[in-house]
């Protein structure tokens, strides 16, 4: 089985209590699940993470360029702002899907801009946890 990293940004280990009117009412452990259950029906090893450190992140982002690992990316606050990451996802070996659960254009203008879609093979948003599902079914089409 192919392994793929589900990374996700700042927050997001506060699902289920953080804004359930957009964010929903599902906790990151349901997250982590159905991206685990996908994976398997998929033929995926999917592993998920979170961290509210961007350091962390981009060590992350390091180490599945230099093992050749596709990434499901949610990098939540850090979408519009962290050039470190950009710069880290611009060195990947493999696809990279950026996913957010609400629909970024929909909301504050701050959230528009996405420093991470210049780098990633596409982006998925505004599905609620499905964005996950539908970006592990793009990653393994592309794999």
């Amino acid at each position: 089985m192919k392994k793929v990293l589900v990374l996700n940004g700042p927050n997001l280990r506060r699902l289920g209590t953080r804004e359930p009117e957009i964010y929903g009412a599902d906790t990151f452990d349901d997250l982590a699940e159905l991206c685990r259950a996908t994976g398997r029906e998929l033929g995926l090893d999917v592993e998920v993470r979170q961290t509210n450190d961007e350091a962390e992140l981009v060590g992350w982002v390091h180490r599945a360029a230099d093992e050749r690992t596709p990434i499901v990316l949610n990098p939540a606050a850090f979408t519009h702002y962290s050039y470190a990451l950009h710069d880290a996802l611009a060195q990947r070996t493999a696809p990279l899907i950026e996913v957010h659960i609400s629909n970024p254009a929909a909301r504050e203008e701050f959230r528009h801009t996405s420093v991470v879609a210049s780098v990633a093979t596409g982006t998925i948003a505004g599905f609620g946890l499905r964005s996950y599902v539908l970006a592990l079914r793009a990653l393994a089409e592309l794999l």
